[in-house]
């Protein structure tokens, strides 16, 4: 059955007879029924697309500026398919008066299949779930914890990776293994982590490696950056251009759950910065076979992640040097207005929120020395407006700035091709690659 596992669902077979289905059964949906005369019935459409319309745009207000589930606006091309299910259910709603039997059925079929085509298209446009085995989660079953034998050996010398070549063959692609990153200092009960091992790491001769730690969005987890992120192919791509070296990458979680929002910041909400900036150093340091120069060591991440690594880098620039930004916002955020992040988070304290927002630290603090990489999707304008208002400011402060805004993306992980592969070049740069 492997064979239903790679079923792509961005795009192939399954993507566009989505397309065909949904678009046919949306006609199905608006074709006048034969009792109903043609004027009566455009009406009731028009009063039911006005009505989703309305529905769709309420919910909206309540999710942002009600209940501050999502901090920022959802995208309007995601609005525009939820308002296409929502006005296809309204439709067959107004269409069990009439017709026989078989047509209800037929107008249920077609309810189905237009909201799988959203479903689809909403997927397609964050770019998350690529395949069945991505929505399943089957893949990430198959990951096996780190064994002891990939942890770092008591009194084994390092080797230096500055003109290291490997002993004998290197395997072909790295692994990806399970851990858990305890919240010792913090106290932050976090999710499974993700390590990747590049080809170099299984050397007899192993060096000590750059360390990329990766965050991911909100809502999310530590996962998405394996399916959305497809994190195992880019970094293997990397590896090979580059003589199977490649940084080994952390995945961690500094929320606990797929709807918290500890904002990577200490505060009365969880201590996530002291999960990010000693917990997570310290076991990566004590657990791996990595290179401790702070120098080699960078933090990246996408959406609330990307925030979270331009927050570490400019709160911690001893323990990370570089920082890779997937649609950063341009502060950490709990809600659209900001004095309600700066209640929930520190009693209305709006000053000891200030000191820790990475504008403010940029205009406070120099970051010779210190790289930066922005990327956003070009249809998505506020974060492109937020990598511009942040790159301004980074080199400003003495950050080495690269930047992309990903042609025909929105706040999709799509920008990752070209940003991820763009972002870890300009961090081999800054490492002092020669290779």
């Amino acid at each position: 059955m492997d064979w239903i596992a790679d079923i792509r669902l961005t795009d192939g077979p399954l993507y566009w007879s989505a397309w065909v289905l949904g678009a046919a059964a949306a006609v199905h949906l608006i074709w006048r029924p034969r009792p109903l005369g043609h004027r009566r019935w455009f009406l009731s459409v028009a009063t039911a697309l006005a009505v989703a319309a309305g529905l769709v745009l309420l919910a909206h207000w309540i999710l942002i500026y009600l209940t501050s589930v999502f901090p920022d606006e959802l995208p309007s091309l995601v609005l525009a398919w939820v308002f296409a299910g929502v006005a296809a259910l309204l439709l067959v709603l107004l269409r069990l008066r009439s017709g026989s039997w078989r047509r209800r059925t037929l107008d249920v079929i077609a309810l189905l299949a237009v909201v799988l085509l959203a479903t689809v298209q909403v997927n397609a446009y964050f770019g998350l779930n690529r395949t069945v085995a991505d929505l399943t989660g089957t893949a990430l079953t198959r990951i096996q914890p780190l064994e002891p034998g990939l942890q770092r050996q008591p009194g084994q010398p390092a080797q230096p990776l500055a003109g290291w070549s490997p002993t004998g063959d290197l395997p072909a692609d790295g692994v990806l293994r399970t851990v858990s990153v305890p919240g010792t200092a913090s106290g932050l009960q976090a999710r499974t982590s993700y390590v990747y091992l590049p080809p170099a790491y299984f050397a007899a001769n192993r060096p000590s490696l750059p360390v990329l730690v990766l965050v991911p969005g909100q809502p999310g987890g530590p996962a998405d950056w394996l399916t959305g992120g497809a994190l195992l192919p880019r970094m293997a791509g990397f590896a090979a251009r580059h003589g199977g070296v490649a940084p080994v990458v952390v995945v961690v979680d500094p929320n606990g759950s797929q709807s918290a929002n500890n904002l990577c910041m200490d505060s009365d909400l969880a201590k996530a910065d002291t999960y990010l900036s000693v917990d997570v150093p310290r076991w990566i340091a004590a657990t791996l076979d990595v290179d401790t120069d702070p120098r080699q060591w960078a933090v990246g991440g996408f959406s609330f992640g990307a925030t979270c690594a331009v927050q570490l880098v400019t709160r911690h620039p001893d323990v990370y040097t570089g920082f890779l930004a997937f649609a950063s916002e341009r502060e950490p955020a709990l809600a659209k207005e900001r004095q309600k992040t700066i209640d929930a988070a520190f009693h209305g304290d709006t000053a000891a929120f200030d000191a820790q927002v990475p504008l403010t630290l940029m205009k406070e603090h120099r970051y010779d020395g210190k790289v930066a990489y922005f990327a956003a999707g070009a249809t998505d304008p506020d974060f492109v407006a937020n990598l511009e208002t942040l790159a301004t400011a980074a080199r400003g402060a003495g950050f080495t700035v690269g930047s992309d805004v990903v042609q025909r993306t929105g706040h999709s992980w799509d920008m990752l091709t070209p940003g991820m592969e763009n972002g870890l070049e300009l961090l081999a740069t800054h490492w002092g690659w020669d290779r």
